[in-house]
């Protein structure tokens, strides 16, 4: 049995991954937690919370990877403009 972060991790990059979105869809996840074994796993865990949870990753990690972006293209852009 996946740890629930696991499963909040997982989610969180495929929705990513799939939809390049940071705003999570409830259909999606609501899928996510009944077919790979959230719901099974964890019978107790409320679907709304889990979505909480799993829209907390996905800014954070939507943060990161926009940061990281900035952060390419600066270093492609700085050296053209030293040289002018």
């Amino acid at each position: 049995m996946r740890k629930l972060s696991e499963y909040v991790e997982m989610a969180a990059s495929e929705y990513l991954q799939e939809t390049g979105k940071a705003e999570l869809n409830a259909h999606w996840i609501a899928e996510f937690f009944q077919d790979n074994g959230v719901q099974d796993d964890y019978p107790q865990q409320d679907l709304i919370a889990f979505c909480a949870l799993v829209q907390k990753a996905l800014t954070i990690k939507f943060e990161r990877a926009r940061k990281q972006t900035l952060l390419q293209l600066d270093k492609a852009i700085r050296p053209i403009s030293k040289t002018r």
